[in-house]
């Protein structure tokens, strides 16, 4: 059996076992040989190479142009030369010359060798890539391998991913063969191979865990309109269903909180409020503090905020935790929120100028009181949100 049909069927076997087209690897070794020729002519504009696809013989064939005299002849033929070819050639006519060198067969058997190597490795990486370019915004399940430095080398499969620090929640210890869910942030194709960031703390993850544990968020019945995520420590979520018969908070609790018990189990504890999504900024401001319970809310639409009357024992409640509460309720709203209890409310309606004991706080949820405050503005005195956090 010769060379050439050896190349078929080796390529013919490649394609049913890689699933890589044989006309695109030998198209692929047709134009190395190509630039083989600049080897042997010092030039290859005009050159192409052509393998028969039955038999996998080589030919080479240069493009010449007709002329009087001959300077150059890997470019030109003579007239006297064109005609034993074809009578009907004439002075600046191109004529296709076969030029095939010889043993041009084993040069062009080691060429195809190093092309088809390097085609199935370009065709693996980009059928890798395209593999986990799908799970891109999703969740994957993966094995811890081991800690790089302060980062954790996680196994998906038929790659690794590094869970940066960045991207881990604070306190959250991994052991090798651990199995852990993350959330593909982003893939990028490198020659090493995809290039996957992952993460545990994207509010995503939260979202992507709801749609694996409860059918009506998977099947769009329940939607989650907002999330507002401080990893580690508690999330809160805005849904809404799109059927009255379904009852959308519910639906994520599930039997006995079954189904949410499951997300914190997974979140390793971190606290799930799951409230109502409304139209009515008014009351999804309301719900956003649950918890804690709320007499009033004031709405200003120009700027975007919100002036919220509480009872004096849930002041403290409405506020949260070193203004967790109240600033997780603005990201997941897109309110800035101002909280005063009810007796703060009535103090100030007998004195204008005695603000009374009012709690406010800053973007990083810094506490604020009256002393605090002085020299500072209304506007100034309130919870402001990061614009960044607000869930779309």
């Amino acid at each position: 059996m010769n060379e050439g049909r050896e190349l078929i069927e080796a390529l013919a076997q490649i394609e049913k076992e890689k699933g890589i087209s044989k006309e695109i690897l030998l198209e692929a070794i047709e134009s190395s040989l190509v630039a083989a020729c600049k080897n042997e002519y010092g030039k290859s504009d005009n050159i192409h190479v052509i393998i028969n696809r039955d038999n996998g013989k080589v030919f080479v064939y240069a493009e010449k142009t007709v002329v009087e005299e001959v300077e150059d002849p890997v470019t030109q033929i003579s007239l006297a030369n064109a005609k034993l070819k074809d009578p009907k050639y004439d002075l600046g006519d191109i004529v296709q010359v076969e030029v095939t060198p010889r043993n041009f067969g084993r040069i062009a058997a080691q060429k195809a060798k190093q092309v088809v190597v390097q085609k199935i490795r370009e065709e693996e990486r980009k059928s890798l890539y395209n593999r986990y370019y799908s799970m891109e915004k999703d969740i994957v399940t993966g094995i811890v391998q081991r800690y790089v430095g302060k980062n954790v080398s996680v196994n998906l499969g038929k790659v690794d991913a590094l869970l940066t620090e960045s991207e881990q929640v604070k306190g959250e210890v991994f052991r090798p063969t651990e199995r852990i869910k993350l959330y593909v942030v982003d893939v990028k194709d490198t020659t090493k191979g995809p290039k996957i960031t992952v993460s545990r703390t994207h509010p995503e993850l939260v979202k992507r865990l709801f749609e694996a544990e409860v059918t009506e968020v998977k099947d769009g019945t329940v939607e989650i309109r907002s999330i507002a995520r401080e990893a580690g420590s508690r999330t809160k979520i805005a849904v809404f269903s799109n059927d009255p018969n379904v009852d959308p908070v519910g639906a994520c609790v599930g039997v006995n909180g079954s189904r949410v018990n499951a997300i914190v189990d997974e979140l390793r504890g971190e606290k799930i409020d799951i409230i109502n999504w409304s139209d009515d900024p008014e009351i999804l401001i309301e719900n956003a503090l649950s918890p804690a319970k709320v007499i009033s809310v004031t709405v200003n639409e120009d700027e975007k905020s919100a002036s919220v009357v509480v009872p004096d024992y849930q002041l403290s409640l409405a506020i949260g935790k070193e203004g967790q509460n109240a600033r997780l309720a603005a990201r997941l709203t897109g309110y800035k929120i101002d909280i005063k209890s009810e007796s703060q409310v009535q103090q100030s309606l007998y004195d204008d100028d005695i603000l009374g004991e009012e709690s406010f706080y800053d973007e990083h949820g810094n506490r604020y009181d009256d002393d605090d405050m002085d020299g500072y503005d209304d506007d100034d005195k309130e919870y402001f949100d990061d614009d960044d956090f607000q869930d779309e």
